[in-house]
């Protein structure tokens, strides 16, 4: 075991401050990291603030993890001492269940091992702890190969919110010749905007501010839609092939589903907490579609960097010290940032 140090919130009602955790030593599978930079998910203030429930304290939050290899143990083959790297949700699964052996670890029917917050496999009786820290171990299948050709502050929110809004738009096979709508420009909507216009799609960013056309319009969006707006939207009805929902305050979702063509999808990937009421003819009407979609596994996440890599797509992001992350956690509670914030892990 070596000692590394991090943020955690130790309880609830208390801001995130230091702490000295236990990191293991290498197995011969794992990889150990060096962390540069993580980014800041609200998943991160949801579990640090217990609003999920289950949270063991203390908690060290962040799974944007970049970083470069420090160590490796002897059966690793991928990677090598010096290895710019990246860590996203996960750092384990069962590996044998049928989700598992299809590359689909985010859906493991026993459960992935979450970056932090979950049993540790490694260690009896402790939970994961994840990215405020100085380094982290991990098992090498769990681990990403990033480009150097990208700014790795700005590429670590890739390994949640790319992959969150890459893994559907992949599925749907969102591409040239179809009309995309993404809902709420935030830390998940302007990679939405990113990858449906790298990908050849028309986009359309519908948002309830109109402060937020132009950066809309400078993220890729062909047009931008004030969904509060009576006339905009309905003159979008019957026209979108897919639309990503990323809005995780209450919304009217029967709204958008009106917008789709016939047999279009509208996929949810963010999460209000409280549950949404869907109208049977928003569906019946056109025999649409309303899904869900959690992040992706660890070869469609390759493939999204790679491809981020190939196009030069990275997070808008701000860059702050690891003192500052509970104002931080207060601003993203106001949508006061663009899109992203990311820790330089040398600040701690």
């Amino acid at each position: 075991m070596s000692k590394s140090a991090a943020y955690a919130a130790a309880a609830a009602d208390r801001a995130l401050g230091p702490i000295t955790i236990e990191r293991r030593d290498p197995t011969p599978d794992d990889v150990q990291i060096d962390i540069l930079f993580c980014g800041v998910c609200h998943s991160d203030l949801h579990t640090a603030r217990n609003e999920w429930g289950g949270t063991v304290y203390p908690v060290v939050p962040g799974h944007e993890i970049i970083g470069r290899v420090g160590r490796v143990g002897a059966n690793v083959t991928k990677f090598r001492k010096g290895d710019l790297v990246g860590v996203g949700c996960m750092v384990d699964s069962c590996r044998t269940c049928s989700n598992c052996k299809e590359g689909l670890e985010q859906y493991c029917e026993v459960g992935n091992t979450g970056t932090y917050n979950s049993p540790d496999k490694h260690i009896a009786g402790a939970t994961t702890h994840g990215g405020y820290s100085k380094s982290v171990t991990v098992d090498q299948a769990f681990v990403l190969r990033m480009s150097e050709k990208l700014d790795p502050a700005a590429a670590a929110p890739l390994l949640c919110a790319g992959i969150t809004t890459w893994s559907p738009l992949r599925h749907w096979k969102v591409g040239p010749g179809q009309k995309v709508g993404i809902v709420g420009l935030g830390g998940l909507g302007h990679m939405g905007v990113k990858f449906a216009h790298a990908l050849g799609a028309k986009v359309v960013l519908f948002t309830t501010s109109q402060s937020k056309v132009e950066d809309a319009k400078r993220l890729g969006a062909d047009e931008v839609v004030i969904s509060t707006d009576r006339a905009q939207m309905k003159a979008h009805r019957n026209s979108f092939h897919f639309i990503l929902d990323c809005v995780s305050a209450d919304h009217d979702v029967n709204a958008y589903l009106r917008l789709l063509k016939r047999d279009g999808v509208m996929c949810l990937v963010g999460a209000p907490e409280k549950p949404m009421a869907v109208a049977a003819f928003s569906l019946l009407g056109g025999r649409h579609t309303l899904a869900g979609s959690g992040i992706g596994g660890i070869a469609e996440t390759q493939e999204m960097l790679d491809f981020c890599a190939e196009h030069g797509i990275t997070s808008d992001v701000e860059v702050i010290a690891i003192k500052d992350i509970n104002t931080a956690y207060e601003r993203m509670l106001k949508s006061d940032v663009k899109y992203r914030f990311s820790i330089d892990m040398a600040t701690l």
